[in-house]
């Protein structure tokens, strides 16, 4: 029997870089994390020992924050796409580029409605995501949110469901509907303004999830999905993930007091973890 090396990859991850962009009025902070793989002819590496056509993974990160000096002034897709160039165009042995960014928000503190010059506030759970895969044949970009919290006191309900001799949970037509969204999404091309995109798609999906009257996660997911390539045409397919961040309704009763919706046990474990791709046909 003979064993090979089917398929290999490697590369630098948790590039943690952060940038000040000094604007003529304004000091702009950005943190970001890189996770870089390189994908091509480095078998002999592994069969023999060979390094030659390794491009070092410190090398890798030292590019990283080297490109940034110039090239991060603008979105995280932009950046990831002058990176998956670089490594691709200088390194003749690389066969596939993947490059994926996550972003930190950071929000300029604001005092008697006007945006501080330099000071800023952190906190939130919710990051931007993108990540571009470059061959000889193309490049692909998906970008995306994770751990986006959000949530909905009304307009929600689940009934009708499956009920068997181990089901213990009670219908209701009004219930909380807390997630944690993910949502990736792929571009159909790669000179798009990412920027403003991303802004407008993050709307459409609050916006859907508010103005949802939700029956099921699962309705609602693909409500926001639809709407998102409805309204975007620069997206060809969107992935939710939508876990259930559950609220349940106390029993007061035992008190003697009644619950009007009012009072929940907040937990987050188990949940139910609901997920779906819609795309165009």
């Amino acid at each position: 029997m003979k064993l090979t090396l089917k398929k290999n990859a490697y590369g630098k991850n948790a590039v943690n870089l952060s940038k000040v962009i000094r604007h003529a009025d304004y000091h702009e902070f950005r943190q970001i994390s890189v996770n870089v793989s390189l994908e091509g002819d480095f078998e002999t590496a592994h069969t023999l020992g060979d390094n030659s056509k390794i491009l070092p993974t410190d090398t890798q990160k030292n590019t990283v924050y080297a490109l940034a000096r110039e090239h991060f002034v603008d979105s995280i897709e932009n950046f990831a796409l002058i990176l998956a160039n670089h490594f691709i165009q200088y390194n003749s042995q690389v066969t596939q580029v993947n490059v994926e960014i996550m972003e930190y928000p950071w929000q300029r503190m604001v005092f008697d409605e006007k945006p501080h010059h330099h000071a800023y506030v952190g906190g939130s759970s919710e990051k931007h995501t993108t990540s571009v895969v470059q061959t000889a044949d193309g490049v692909q970009i998906t970008s995306g949110i994770k751990e986006l919290l959000i949530l909905k006191t009304t307009d929600s309900g689940f009934e009708g469901y499956i009920k068997d001799q181990f089901t213990t949970l009670k219908e209701t037509a009004d219930r909380i509907f807390s997630t944690q969204c993910e949502a990736t999404w792929d571009y159909v091309s790669a000179d798009l303004d990412f920027t403003s995109l991303y802004t407008q798609i993050r709307e459409t999906l609050l916006k859907t999830f508010a103005h949802h009257k939700s029956l099921s996660v699962q309705q609602t997911l693909l409500a926001m999905g639809t709407t998102v390539l409805e309204n975007h045409a620069e997206v060809s397919e969107i992935s939710l993930k939508l876990p259930n961040k559950h609220h349940i309704l106390f029993n007061l009763e035992q008190f003697g007091i009644e619950n009007k919706n009012e009072i929940f046990i907040a937990t987050d474990e188990p949940y139910g973890y609901i997920t779906g791709t819609v795309t165009r046909e």
